[in-house]
């Protein structure tokens, strides 16, 4: 056997390994499980992409495979098109139990030629009330849009198209509960939820247009994930090891981006509704300007 032949041959399988690597990094049969809907969700494309549907007698959903403790996590979504008020898709991280964290993505249909709402809220020990709301400046049913959370010990960062529209800040220094302790797993659905997600339930369902279907593709985790209570992150890595997402901070750009966004399309930030909650907004709406 050459010499040359041999290189072959001991290359060939680490570059097979780093191929199967990259198709299976965003592959929903490696990363998640449909959990609910009685076939209405349903994996194509050999696991690149990934279906649900909403009729009148369920919804469907999936979740990860895995839980996490930090990461980013990314998603490509196509939302439901037309009229799909009464609807919600979800993107969203949580652990389980009536303590529970969560991180959350919701995007609220509208009749046809009204905005979608993007519902973004940070639960911690069971506890949220921390809603930002936004209309997008794009149509997200007409093509595919990349959503983000970054989710690190010091801050939570919601994304789309990576331009940073919330951020979050720990305060536990302030009293605030953070969520930093439960590993959470990833959850999508599409569900009917016409009593409160358009127009503050004023618009109903429409099931003469059911099936609703939102399409979701590229699911990309970046993280730590949990096994038997163990981390795949080591506490003993250096800062020059971290990953991008653990140390995440916003450049100047970034901080021009969040300012335009919350500026021009938000449309509800709890930290300004005097109405729900008259006794005084949470201490944290004090300290930070971006939440």
């Amino acid at each position: 056997m050459s010499p040359r032949f041999s290189f072959k041959m001991l290359i060939l399988p680490i570059v097979m390994a780093s191929l199967w690597a990259v198709a299976s990094a965003g592959n929903f049969y490696n990363l998640a499980d449909i959990t609910w809907g009685e076939g209405r969700g349903k994996i194509t494309g050999g696991g690149r992409g990934l279906s649900l549907s909403l009729d009148k007698f369920s919804g469907s959903g999936f979740q990860s495979k895995n839980e996490y403790l930090f990461g980013r996590f990314d998603m490509q979504l196509k939302l439901v098109p037309g009229n799909s008020a009464g609807t919600v898709t979800t993107f969203f991280l949580s652990s389980q139990g009536a303590g529970h964290d969560e991180i959350d993505f919701e995007f609220l249909g509208n009749v046809s030629g009204q905005p979608y709402t993007v519902h973004t809220n940070v639960y911690s020990q069971g506890k949220g009330n921390k809603e930002q709301q936004f209309h997008l400046w794009f149509d997200p049913t007409a093509a595919f849009h990349t959503y983000s959370i970054i989710w690190n010990a010091q801050k939570i960062i919601f994304l789309v198209d990576n331009s940073p529209i919330r951020v979050y800040n720990n305060h536990e220094s302030a009293g605030i509960p953070f969520p930093k302790e439960q590993p959470m797993k990833v959850y999508c659905s599409l569900w009917n939820a016409d009593e409160w997600a358009t127009q503050g339930g004023r618009v109903k369902t429409d099931w003469t247009h059911a099936p609703f279907t939102a399409t979701y593709r590229n699911f990309n985790i970046d993280g730590c994930a949990v096994t038997s209570g163990a981390s795949s992150c080591k506490s003993t890595d250096s800062a020059n090891n971290a990953r991008p997402w653990q140390n995440q901070e916003l450049d100047a750009k970034g901080r021009n981006r969040l300012r335009w966004v919350q500026s021009r399309h938000m449309v509800y930030n709890y930290c300004a509704d005097s109405k729900r909650f008259p006794q005084g907004f949470s201490h944290e709406c004090k300290r930070s300007r971006f939440l």
